[in-house]
């Protein structure tokens, strides 16, 4: 049979890659690029795009196949450059959180009060976790969540608004269409790593990323990657359910780097900071509607309505009410802001964040 150049760089993966544990071999960056240029293409083969994403899985991604992957990605987005000096984009999971309600959501309009352009981004729902995302929240709270990219990032460039949601149905379509297939492969794959690291908005001067970890092994993995794509700095937190937020009742770790050099360790104390919670993160409330799971990967939760209580909660904090919302805002900012130079020490920048919330000018802010 005739194959194109495209079917046969896929072909040519999946030999290499899915043939058992012995004989399994490493792509190399544009093998790997080739291969997920055509799973992007219109009409690449469901089957084979399964097959390749799952043999990488068994057989671990390497740095390379997850930089390959991540370029033929960023390759086929819309990027845009908005018209502000610096852009923090805050990389949280797309699979979203079920097992507490997510306040990251509410993060970038507390760092555009406090002098720093911010994005999130994300999907109304993907697997393994079908958790409760930034997109859910936001509609939730009453935020546009479909605006383009150049609209997204005129509004970092408006004085009034300052920050944006971009969904990636808006800048990776290629990418978002292929939701159905993912959700096939039930597992989570290397789209779980590389999707928070597109960027799709971009300072004229630097982008910093702010993503979060679970397991030990992925700090350096996710530095790499940031440095790859091109973020100047980058602020990697072991955060609850693998979020932006870390902890509220125990210490964590943040990994960073500046100017692209190499990442450091630094420990995360939240009682340094004045917080004292009894909860990891905003306990999700007993009296939500639970949904029947088929096994113990599905959310036992109904995710939109979680969503609404998230929403609920967000926006009292941003009205100055105490609560592990609150501080959960106060925590990850913090850490934004002191890692960006803008305070000598992350206790003045808590104490800052403090002051604007209570202000109620965020809540303001996110319905400019």
């Amino acid at each position: 049979m005739n194959l194109t150049s495209a079917q046969l760089a896929m072909r040519t993966a999946i030999q290499k890659v899915a043939t058992g544990p012995e004989y399994s071999k490493n792509l190399s960056q544009d093998e790997a690029y080739a291969a997920m240029e055509y799973v992007l293409s219109e009409g690449s083969d469901p089957v084979q795009t399964a097959v390749f994403f799952i043999a990488l899985r068994m057989k671990r991604e390497t740095d390379d196949e997850n930089k390959g992957v991540l370029k033929a990605i960023i390759d086929k987005s819309k990027i845009v450059t908005a018209a502000v000096d610096e852009v923090v984009d805050i990389g949280d999971p797309y699979d979203g959180h079920s097992r507490g309600l997510p306040m990251a959501s509410f993060l970038p309009a507390v760092l555009a009060e406090c002098g720093v352009a911010a994005i999130c981004h994300g999907l109304e729902s993907i697997g393994p976790k079908y958790g409760v995302t930034h997109r859910k929240v936001l509609r939730a709270a009453g935020v546009d969540v479909d605006l383009t990219v150049e609209q997204a990032a005129a509004r970092l460039a408006d004085s009034k608004a300052g920050w944006a949601y971009i969904d990636q149905s808006q800048y990776s379509p290629d990418l978002y269409n292929l939701s159905g297939v993912r959700a096939r492969m039930i597992k989570r794959q290397v789209l779980t790593t590389v999707e928070v690291l597109v960027g799709p908005i971009r300072g004229k001067k630097q982008t910093h990323l702010l993503t979060g970890y679970v397991h030990k092994a992925y700090p350096p993995i996710y530095a790499e990657l940031a440095r790859f794509a091109g973020f100047d700095s980058a602020m990697i937190v072991r955060g609850v359910e693998g979020g932006v937020i870390p902890s509220l009742q125990q210490a964590a770790k943040l990994y960073s780097y500046k100017n692209k050099g190499a990442e450091i360790e630094t420990q995360l104390d939240p009682t340094a900071l004045g917080i004292q919670q009894e909860t990891r993160a905003v306990p999700i409330p007993k009296d939500l509607t639970g949904v029947e799971a088929a096994d113990d990967i599905a959310n036992p939760v109904d995710p939109n309505q979680a969503a609404a209580r998230a929403a609920e909660f967000g926006l009292a904090a941003l009205k100055g009410e105490a609560g592990p919302a609150r501080d959960s805002l106060v925590y990850s900012a913090s850490i934004v802001l002191h890692h960006l130079g803008r305070y000598p020490s992350q206790q003045a920048a808590a104490d800052a964040v403090r002051q604007v919330l209570d202000s109620g000018k965020v809540l303001t802010r996110l319905k400019a």
